[in-house]
């Protein structure tokens, strides 16, 4: 029989859960990408880039604020690892990581969107 680490025993299930949480430094991480997630402009400028490759003048254009205000919010979403950018001569185009993590948040918000705005 193992040790009950926890004050209150109220079934094994808590104790099982208890030894399988993820350390709080997995928390911090997390809370940082929800963080970073958490400003519309950057959440709907996140998804569009998972549907798209583009410009920053095109992505001023489409989400409707300046230029400086788009680099931005590019800047966190790439520091973020959420987004990656490329050089094509002059111009920089901007796109969603291929990582599990973008893969699994993508997803995610399209459902969030449509169970919090039905219809959309």
């Amino acid at each position: 029989m193992t040790e009950t680490r926890l004050p209150h025993h109220h079934h094994d299930r808590t104790e099982e859960l208890f030894d399988h949480m993820p350390a709080p430094a997995s928390f911090d991480a997390t809370a940082e990408l929800m963080k970073l997630l958490g400003d519309p402009t950057r959440l709907r400028l996140f998804w569009m880039l998972c549907h798209c490759e583009e410009c920053p003048l095109n992505l001023s254009a489409m989400m409707g604020m300046s230029s400086p205000a788009l680099a931005h919010h590019l800047k966190l979403l790439r520091a973020g690892g959420l987004i990656l950018s490329r050089r094509e001569g002059k111009e920089v185009y901007y796109r969603a990581a291929d990582t599990p993590c973008v893969r699994a948040l993508h997803p995610m918000i399209e459902q969030i969107a449509n169970l919090s705005c039905p219809g959309l």
